[in-house]
């Protein structure tokens, strides 16, 4: 064992069942521990290295940024967080940003306005949020609570109260679910966590077509999905609807933790002073990062980019052997394994041969830097071949 994993198993709280390897440095999709061996990064970190390690455009804007103004409180104005809730708002057409520090922060969030916004205008009895079966939003109590896997919640009972859940698909289920006190509807457009398993495009419809009939709160989770992840700069542009709150975090900082909560005009002035706050939300060297990345990500060839890397991708899985099915969308891709291959057991080899993979339940799980190369997509899917032959 080397010394980096010998301090963290002695002082680090035990909550990650960590793969054996020790990343010291990285460029681009390539990570390097002390022994310089190289790993192929097909996870950027759960979705987060948007522009994979250590991008020199990138570094130098949070550099540059620290040695100006590393933090002042939101009690004041500063200028990052200005222009990066000025391109998001721009782009996207949505009226107001909330910046916290990661995708649950963001969730908690998104509930606060759905909540709000049900008793302001349908009364105090208006605040059960409808989620789905599978869903994940999330490591604190509340997103724990939204979140529709039973799994999450064990061990952690009373969770925050005022949550349905149905199954994706299950259009009568919904209506089902539907009375007086539901507020809001939230999910992913692709269920990450759950097995990188994509909602039906009628099903996320009829929810757009329910909260305008109904006056709910329509919020889309794309802490995973965004930040042209899935080919588009958000995911719900390729189902044709139109949310009235979006969160986002991971890819939007290409490396540094933040969170992001778009609001439309309908819920754009739901929260007020004093309502919601965060210390660190809106940091400048964060949102430094985050103009770099926004500057890459939002150009036309860029996405282009995505989606060709992504088809590429998609069809090398596809001519592994082993590999039963492809799900996803874009740079979004989960593998279901032939009968006898385990993805936990897989992605433990595929490290040890320098590959980095993740999982998602039965599926392995492949969320690559955006700026992968086409070589180095090759090159992991060696490794993957190699592991998966090696039986």
């Amino acid at each position: 064992m080397d010394k980096i994993q010998e301090k963290d198993k002695k002082y680090i709280c035990h909550t990650y069942n960590r793969f054996p390897v020790s990343i010291i440095r990285g460029k681009g999709t390539t990570g390097y521990d002390a022994e310089e061996k190289e790993y192929i990064d097909f996870t950027s970190g759960i979705g987060v290295n948007s522009l994979g390690f250590a991008d020199q455009g990138w570094a130098d804007a949070v550099s540059e940024q620290a040695h100006t103004l590393q933090h002042i409180s939101n009690l004041y104005y500063s200028q990052p967080d200005g222009d990066v809730a000025q391109k998001l708002c721009e782009y996207t057409g949505f009226s107001k940003v909330f910046f916290g520090n990661s995708g649950a922060e963001a969730n908690e969030c998104a509930l606060k306005i759905a909540r709000k916004y049900g008793m302001e205008k349908h009364g105090e009895k208006c605040s059960t949020v409808i989620t789905l079966n599978n869903s994940f939003h999330g490591r604190t109590i509340t997103t724990l609570a939204a979140t529709g896997q039973e799994v999450f919640h064990q061990y952690f009972l009373p969770l925050t109260e005022g949550f349905r859940y149905v199954d994706a698909g299950d259009i009568d289920g919904l209506y089902a679910a539907l009375d007086d006190s539901v507020c809001g509807i939230m999910l992913e457009l692709i269920q990450g966590e759950g097995g990188v398993v994509p909602v039906p495009e009628k099903f996320v419809k009829e929810i757009e077509k329910i909260c305008r009939e109904k006056d709910l709160v329509f919020v889309i989770d794309e802490i995973q999905t965004g930040i042209s992840r899935t080919g588009t700069f958000l995911c719900y542009e390729q189902y044709g609807v139109q949310p009235d709150v979006v969160t986002l975090a991971k890819g939007l900082g290409g490396g540094l933790p933040i969170g992001g909560i778009l609001m439309s005009k309908k819920v754009e002035e739901v929260l007020g002073y004093g309502q919601h706050g965060s210390t660190f939300g809106g940091n400048p060297v964060a949102c430094a990062g985050a103009r770099y990345v926004l500057d890459k990500v939002l150009q036309p060839e860029f996405l282009d980019e995505v989606k060709k890397k992504a088809e590429y991708l998609r069809r090398k899985l596809l001519e592994i052997p082993q590999v039963v099915e492809v799900s996803g969308m874009g740079l979004m891709l989960g593998a279901e394994l032939a009968e006898g291959y385990t993805a936990g057991e897989v992605a433990g080899r595929c490290a040890a041969e320098g590959l980095l993979v993740l999982t998602a339940k039965t599926r392995l799980r492949f969320l690559p830097p955006l700026t992968i190369t086409y070589e180095e997509i090759d090159k992991g899917i060696t490794v993957l071949k190699k592991v998966l032959d090696e039986k």
